[in-house]
């Protein structure tokens, strides 16, 4: 039996043990209730109890034996899970509806099948976060066992194709055999793009969050706030068109005519193109954020006889700190993950230089060419995306922590103050 007829089977057989259950259950419940019992829950609620007790052992039955057949693909065969799933989703509806009595509380059993399946959404995010981390980390150890990890995080020189000559015995030709995987240079290129992103973004985006939240008409705002956010809809590979043919070009021109020299691969005009991308993100969040700040707020420090530019700048804006902070690391790891805008605009060289105005490049970028290019997984220039990828993580948390700490202060003082 095929695959996909294997599966339409399972979850139609599914929906039939389901829509059994629930019209069994809701029958059984009604002609008790009619027959002037008094029961605990209402007929629908035991009608969904008899649904959990047939479909979700089921499911999860179901769902094991995928795991299971995931790991090792021949274990059993995949009718056999469905109709062992079947089978015990039948056994749990003869279960379910012989308990269906007047004492039973089906509602407290259905809130507590509620609370541990939104339980499990909730971990989902967890759980991926730990499997994203492992797997990077696993790859990273073995990178670092064939490379300086202290090179790594203090090096100046990042040249992976030297490894070739390295492996050919051809090491003199190269820096050294440590002098390979030096990923300053990254790091470097993606704080400068990354901060000159957010210098366009955050000053941008909060005054246009300020605008559409307090000062602009409802007209103005309706029709201001979704033409903002299509940027947020506009592909990245257009955004990299639009930094390498029109902004890149701009700034060659602007920086000859005060008489500087600068590369049509800069790292200004990805940052610049990347800030325009974030400030729907900033804005939105910001604006919502900032419209959320209770209203008596405002009236009280208009009562006291402050300005309105005044109470936007010493009590609207500080209350809604916390939520412009988040806004602000969001749209940080956004740009700390762009690849396509600096691919197309500022390069692939890893060049260490304070100008802006030169050509540099990314970790992301580097991740990218590592993993698609022609080399052996094993090899050391396979296996440095994953370490750079480690220590992009580890940053983004630090991040991440970071602002974590400072909502949790500005909230504290203002949760005092409100006392």
């Amino acid at each position: 039996m095929q695959t996909d007829q294997i599966l339409m089977t399972f979850f139609a057989g599914v929906l039939f043990l389901g829509a059994l259950g629930f019209f069994l259950g809701r029958n059984k419940a009604a002609r008790a209730r009619s027959g002037g019992v008094s029961m605990h829950s209402q007929p629908d609620q035991y009608a969904w109890f008899a649904v959990l007790t047939s479909a979700g052992p089921a499911l999860i039955v179901a769902f094991l034996a995928a795991i299971v057949l995931g790991l090792f693909e021949n274990a059993f065969p995949g009718w056999l899970a469905v109709a062992g799933s079947l089978g015990l989703g039948a056994f749990g509806l003869f279960v379910g509806l012989s308990r269906i009595r007047p004492e039973l509380r089906a509602r407290d059993s259905l809130e507590r099948a509620v609370k541990w399946l939104l339980l499990a959404a909730a971990s989902i995010s967890i759980l991926t976060t730990f499997g994203i981390l492992f797997s990077i980390l696993f790859e990273a150890i073995r990178f670092f066992q064939m490379e300086s990890f202290w090179y790594f995080i203090t090096g100046t020189n990042w040249a992976p194709g030297d490894a070739f000559l390295e492996a050919a015995g051809r090491a003199e030709a190269t820096a050294g055999p440590s002098g390979n995987f030096g990923a300053v240079p990254l790091f470097a290129g993606t704080f400068m793009i990354t901060a000159i992103a957010m210098l366009v973004a955050v000053p941008i985006g909060v005054s246009a969050a300020i605008y559409m939240a307090e000062y602009a008409p409802s007209r103005v705002r309706d029709a201001a706030k979704p033409v903002l956010e299509v940027l947020a809809g506009i592909p990245t590979v257009v955004y990299g068109f639009f930094a390498a043919i029109t902004v890149a070009p701009l700034i060659v021109t602007a920086a000859e005519s005060i008489g500087l020299e600068a590369s049509f691969n800069n790292a200004l005009a990805p940052g610049i193109v990347m800030g325009i991308m974030i400030i729907p993100f900033i804005s939105s969040l910001s604006d919502d954020v900032i419209s959320s700040v209770p209203t008596a707020m405002r009236q009280g420090s208009l009562a006291l006889g402050t300005t309105r530019n005044e109470t936007i700048r010493h009590v609207v804006l500080p209350a809604a700190l916390p939520g412009i902070i988040s806004a602000t690391l969001l749209g940080v790891s956004r740009a700390l993950g762009e690849t396509m805008i600096v691919v197309m605009a500022a390069g692939l060289r890893p060049n260490l230089t304070g100008n802006p105005l030169e050509d540099m490049t990314t970790v992301t970028v580097n991740i990218v060419s590592s993993l698609t290019g022609d080399n052996e997984f094993d090899s050391a220039a396979t296996l440095s995306a994953f370490a750079l990828g480690l220590v992009l993580f580890v940053i983004t948390l630090a991040l991440n922590f970071a602002s974590v700490v400072m909502i949790r202060r500005f909230r504290e003082k203002y949760a005092v103050n409100d006392l």
